[in-house]
Formats: C-alpha cells, structure tokens, sequence
C-alpha cells in the first residue's frame, strides 16, 4: 500500500473520489486503470491564506500491482510518497492462570477498553461504576441543571462513559501510539461517524457518543463481562503485599459487599476524590502532579467562523471553525486554549456539593449559538499550599468552593466580561453574548477567585491571543469560571508492570495521572489490560 500526503482540493470539488483518484494518477504518473483503491487516511483544512482555503488529505493507495509499490516510491523520489501498511491490532497472548474475575473500577474511555481488552481475552471483568447507565445519569445530569440536586455519584464526572460523555466527545491526542487506530476503529464499530478515522479534528459529539458508550458496554456483556452501577469502590483487601479483594457499597441500597479478586484497574478518572484519599490511607505511593486552572470563554460561533475562514465562512462545506491557542507571557509560565468546544455549551459540572467547576459540551452537529474552549494557565506543585502529596487536589476543591459562594450558594456559575477582567473591574451585567451555562451565571469580578499567577498570567495571555485570533479578547466575550478539571493533580506510581507496590494493583488513565482525554485514557486502558493478560499468575 502507498500513502500519498499533501494532496490539495479547493472547495468547490467536483467530485471528491473522482477527484482524488485524478490527483493521484497524477502524481504517480500512471493510468487509472492500475490503481485498484483510494482511501482517504485523513483530511484537514488549510486555512492559512483567508483567500484560497483548501482541503488537505492524505490517503492510502492499492495498486493492482503490489510489486509497483517499490519501484514507484524509488523512481518519483517524492518525499509525499511513501510505503505503509494497514494498522491490525493483534489481541497478546492471555497468560494469566488464575481463575479470579479481574475488577476494573470506572467505566469511563480507560475503564472502558480495560474491559474490552480483558473480556475479548476470555476473563470476564467485574466492572464497578459509581455512577448510573448513561440515559439514567443523562436525566440526573439534566435534573441538577433544573432543580439544583446533584447526585454525588452521577453527574458531569461520574457515570458511565466518564467526563468525557459530557464534553465534545474530541478524539485530538498529543501521543503517538498505535494503539490509537483501534480505538477508533472500535468507536465506529460502536456507533461513531466514520470520518473520524480520516479527519484531522475527529469528534463524535456527546449526543452520539451516549449511543456508542451504550453499544460498547453491551459487547463487554455479551463476551461474559459484568458492569455494577450504582457500586462504589469503599476499600482495597491487601495480605501480605497483594491484592486480595475489594469492598464496595451500593450507592442506592447502602449494602458493602466484599468481592475476591487478585487483580484490580483503578481507572477511576480525575474527580474521584475520596478514593484517591482512601488509596493514600493505605500508603498507595504517589506524586504531586502539575495541573490547570482557568476559566471558560463564550464567544459568538459566527465570529469564530469568520476569522478562521474570512469570506469563506458561510461556505456549506465548512463546518464549524475551530480552534487552538498558545502562547508564553512573561514569567515562562504558558496559557493555552484547551477543550474548544464549536457550536457548543458551557456547562456547571460539580460532583461534590456546594462547588462549581465548568466544562465545555458539543453535540455532533456543533449547531449552537456559541463556540466556547478553556483558557488555562499551568499550576505547578511549588505554587500549591504545601508539600502534601494531595495538596493540589485540596486546591482545586478550595476555588471550586469558592467559586460556588461568589456565584451565590446555589450552583450559578460566576463570570465576567473579558474587557472588564482585562480592565480589573467587576462585571455587573452582560453584553451581547448570552451565556450559554444551564445554571445560569452571576456577573462578578474573576480576579477575587483566581490564582494571582493564573489572572497575571492569563490577562496578558488574553491579548496575545487576539493577535491570533481577531476577536478572541472582544470586550463582551464572556469569561465563566473555573475550570480546574483538565486533568489529575496527582500520579498514582506503577511501575514497568503497570503496577504499584501492591500486586495485582493497576492504577489507569487520566485519574491516575497517565492520560489527558479521551484518545490517550482510552490507550492507556488496553496497555494495563495487556499488562494483566502477561501477568503469570
């Protein structure tokens, strides 16, 4: 197979396959009756000259010839053209001998293909979620939004499919792992659009990851898999260094009930607090992690399309423009966008009470009003309160305590206006963007709630990207705050394993400081399954 990059198509193709096979022959400088396939392998848009935006792919290439491959690639000496091979992942060998049901707790991305892994391999996982089924938890979800009732165990953070099914369902990722190939390839076997396997901004939406989330839990059921809603994880059983069995409680009924395993997934994501605390009662090892904290801007979509896509941005085939930011202000400290969210919504995300915390939600359509993305300036461990290993997750709690007080002791989310956060004063009300948050916002000063580091530091940063992004500090855009949960403040140590100093003890995904989103929670949840299969015991 060849894959062929850098291919460019304006927007008004005719034809797209049609047109890409012409560019290929083309570029290979043979007819089109030797080509026997083209697909694409990715698509982007360059957007970088505001007159002629084109679309970018890369694809992949069959011959009806296969021994051409070589000669082709040899004789055209074109760096765009290249030899590849179609990613297969290949289940490991199961060598585990014990007769005990692996548990894997959190059914969040990493929880999630821990299970997949596992149950594929014959083992038949124990899942607990502390959290309802994702139609359930989305009522409660859309309970608290109403009624001000928060579920303590389903919400924003906790329930099945994780954080992640209330965001933008976006599958960006900084690592590079194989692996990721078959995640996406499973999120399409379960419902997910196709072009996430080609586009450069791959995005299911939370509408339509419910519905994936839902097909994937049924395929760990059908393989012999068992999924606990409503479980909460109370206590790990530990003799003489290994794992023996867990406690957990019904958060309905309130019954404990001991289970005998010898092998546990903590793939409890970044907002399970108290199990993170009960781990460190039992001397778990673990390290303070750096963190982000900042706030939520709103802007209008339509804005965000024009100065990403300048006369184009009315065109039908560009969607809803998009975009991602960074800069260093002085002090080396860096400020970026994080989690940008098209057509999308700011939502009040708490899972303990009287804290607010904020997140950004699209559905597939990205059809709202607003576009909103994080703004985040990086906390580090010598700026927490102390040297506690659990210091920063305290800090996070305290501004998100906060936070609830200065929007008014009832869940409303406090905000400002980016020209009066920039001009140090208290918004009083606001302009021509309505925020989107279903709790509502309190207009206020910002500066009262942030880090003095992460206002210094993001008050220049506003300005900067401005000169980016024409529009992005508009006086009337409207910061909401905070926004503390990017990702965990603490690492819970494994070791080359995937281990911790208790046997049979596997810390997973973004709770446990190894992943940051969906793509990579879902990565490091098959590496920790594979690292149970070759574990003889």
């Amino acid at each position: 197979m060849l894959r062929i990059n850098e291919i460019k198509l304006p927007l008004d193709y005719e034809d797209e396959k049609r047109d890409l096979t012409s560019a290929v022959c083309k570029m290979l400088k043979i007819s089109e009756s030797g080509i026997r396939s083209v697909e694409i392998f990715k698509k982007s848009i360059d957007s970088r000259h505001k007159n002629d935006i084109k679309f970018v792919f890369s694809v992949n290439v069959c011959l009806e010839n296969e021994n051409d491959e070589e000669n082709i690639v040899s004789r055209l000496g074109d760096a765009r053209i290249q030899t590849a091979e179609e990613y297969s992942y290949e289940m490991p060998e199961c060598r585990r001998v014990s007769s005990l049901r692996p548990v894997v707790v959190g059914f969040g991305p990493a929880g999630m293909f821990a299970s997949l892994i596992l149950a594929k391999a014959g083992l038949k996982p124990l899942v607990i979620e502390r959290g309802q089924t994702v139609d359930k938890r989305t009522a409660s979800v859309e309970n608290f939004w109403k009624e001000r009732k928060l579920n303590l165990n389903s919400n924003v953070q906790f329930g099945e499919g994780g954080a992640g099914t209330f965001s933008d369902g976006k599958l960006t990722t900084g690592i590079k792992d194989r692996r990721i190939r078959e995640v996406f390839k499973s999120f399409v076997r379960f419902g997910a659009p196709e072009e996430i396997m080609y586009s450069a901004l791959p995005h299911i939406g939370t509408d339509r990851l419910k519905e994936v989330v839902k097909n994937l839990r049924n395929e760990v059921i059908s393989l012999g898999g068992e999924i606990c809603f409503d479980t909460v994880l109370d206590d790990i059983i530990v003799y003489n260094g290994s794992v023996q069995g867990v406690t957990v409680w019904n958060a309905v009924t309130g019954k404990r009930t001991d289970i005998e395993t010898d092998t546990v997934i903590l793939a409890i994501g970044h907002s399970a607090r108290d199990t993170v605390e009960m781990l460190y009662a039992k001397g778990i090892p673990m390290m303070q992690k750096p963190f982000s904290v900042g706030v939520r801007i709103e802007h209008r979509q339509e804005m965000i399309n024009r100065s990403q896509y300048g006369k184009f941005c009315s065109h039908p085939r560009l969607r809803a423009a998009s975009y991602k930011l960074a800069c260093h202000p002085k002090g080396g400290r860096g400020a970026y966008t994080f989690c940008m969210c098209p057509g999308g919504t700011v939502v009040c995300a708490p899972s303990e009470e009287n804290t607010v915390v904020t997140n950004g939600m699209s559905e597939y359509l990205r059809d709202k009003e607003n576009a909103n993305s994080a703004v985040l300036v990086g906390i580090e461990p010598e700026d927490f309160p102390s040297e506690h290993v659990l210091a920063g997750m305290y800090y996070q709690r305290e501004i998100e305590k906060n936070a609830f007080i200065l929007g008014g002791g009832d869940y409303t989310a406090p905000a400002q206006l980016t020209g009066d956060f920039l001009n140090g004063k208290p918004s009083v009300s606001g302009g021509s963007i309505v925020p989107s948050c279903p709790t509502g916002v309190k207009y206020t000063d910002l500066r009262t709630l942030l880090p003095e580091k992460t206002v210094n530091v993001m008050s220049e940063a506003l300005i900067k990207m401005d000169r980016m992004l024409e529009g992005f500090a508009k006086p009337d855009s409207v910061l909401t705050a905070p926004e503390t949960r990017s990702s965990s403040p603490v690492r819970i140590l494994r070791d080359e394993f995937y281990q911790t100093k208790i046997r049979g003890l596997y810390p997973c995904g973004e709770g446990a400081g190894y992943a940051g989103g969906i793509v990579s929670a879902s990565v490091d949840g098959i590496k920790t399954a594979e690292a149970v299969l070759g574990d003889e015991r």
